[in-house]
């Protein structure tokens, strides 16, 4: 009889080899880095524990053949501590002798001890299952952005991640796009590439930081959210070490935004290569300053000599990015789960800091590279 159960070591070479099969879309055996991240991810890492699990699924000969991967995130809700529960991969095979296996396990995870669930990174079919049991699917956090900085580098961005030989156009991409943007004309806005002289807002002053510089402005930039991470328990050292070590995405770079009196605006973190197109990982802003915040960091970019960059919505910076052509696609929602109305209303309402930091997509398993 097919049963769900708290993940254990021994249970990780199979879901490894399950990762690898169903969602790197690569034949086993698995890379021993692969087997030995998801150890210590869902096993050993600081924020396990605590009554929130990762879970398998066994079928009826004992076999594991699905994996639900979590990890606890500490949260506020207007001072009030509470522990949300942070769903990454969910998956299942054999779905034709058992269709219902990764149904069993978003419930069993639903189930659990925590007091708010959520993923970011929710495929059609999983975020169905979300909205079956009784989950919300939030449309303001489930949108990505993209914003093109130079045309031709941007699209052979995005076909190299099919084509690899679509890279050693590099040098001609390079001249073609500085043709294209000195042709428009200085702060001009176009969909099709950002101009020489950039944006043309010099409302602000961008200053590169490290990592501990930009944690420390986690708290006082998102303290207007109602629901946000409890910065200070979510050992972010942790986090963001582990969201330096994606070489493929290019240097994870952090910088902090101030206003010309000195006052502290903003800050983000991007992974820039040159010539590519480069991830967001987080943009926070005070209240008002977003609009200056994505002019620096669309600048700071360019300045990089990357080709554009692509990032997740935060409800807050949406009405900013309207208008400085930049365009939205839908790749995965963000979906959340509350026995606690007042906590979904804090999500639907726009009122939560979600996605990026607060989610899943510092993790290796997104993006990182495993050989």
């Amino acid at each position: 009889m097919s049963r769900v159960r708290t993940l254990e070591a021994d249970d990780v070479p199979a879901v490894a080899a399950m990762f690898q099969r169903l969602l790197r879309k690569k034949a086993p055996p698995p890379p021993t880095s692969l087997t030995d991240y998801i150890r210590r991810l869902y096993l050993e890492a600081p924020f396990c524990g605590g009554g929130v699990h990762s879970l398998v699924h066994e079928n009826g000969e004992g076999k594991v053949s699905g994996f639900i991967g979590v990890h606890a995130l500490p949260m506020t809700f207007n001072g009030r501590k509470l522990r949300a529960a942070v769903c990454g991969s969910l998956m299942s095979e054999d779905r034709e002798r058992d269709p219902l296996a990764g149904a069993r396990l978003l419930k069993a995870f639903l189930d659990g001890p925590q007091d708010l669930s959520f993923s970011e990174t929710a495929n059609e079919t999983s975020a169905r299952l979300w909205t079956r049991s009784r989950g919300t699917a939030l449309t303001q956090y489930s949108l990505d952005w993209v914003r093109v900085i130079r045309p031709v580098s941007f699209a052979l961005g995005v076909a190299s991640r099919r084509i690899r030989i679509a890279k050693v156009f590099d040098p001609l991409a390079s001249v073609v796009d500085n043709i294209w943007r000195r042709h428009l004309g200085p702060g001009r806005l176009s969909w099709s590439a950002l101009p020489t002289s950039g944006t043309g807002q010099k409302a602000a002053n961008v200053r590169e930081i490290d990592s501990i510089q930009f944690a420390d402005l986690l708290d006082p930039l998102t303290s207007q959210y109602a629901l946000r991470p409890d910065w200070k328990e979510c050992r972010l050292d942790w986090i963001l070490a582990d969201a330096m070590d994606k070489p493929d995405l290019g240097d994870l770079v952090f910088c902090a935004v101030s206003s010309p009196t000195g006052v502290r605006i903003g800050a983000f973190a991007y992974y820039a290569k040159p010539g590519g197109i480069g991830s967001v990982l987080q943009i926070v802003a005070a209240p008002g300053q977003a609009g200056h915040v994505i002019d620096c960091l669309v600048d700071d970019a360019a300045a990089r000599g990357l080709g554009g960059l692509r990032g997740r919505v935060q409800p807050a910076l949406l009405e900013a990015m309207l208008g400085r052509r930049i365009a939205f696609v839908h790749a995965a929602s963000t979906v959340v789960h509350s026995r606690d109305a007042d906590l979904l209303l804090a999500t639907t309402d726009s009122q939560a800091f979600l996605n990026g930091i607060a989610g899943e997509q510092w993790c290796r398993l997104i993006r990182g590279r495993f050989t």
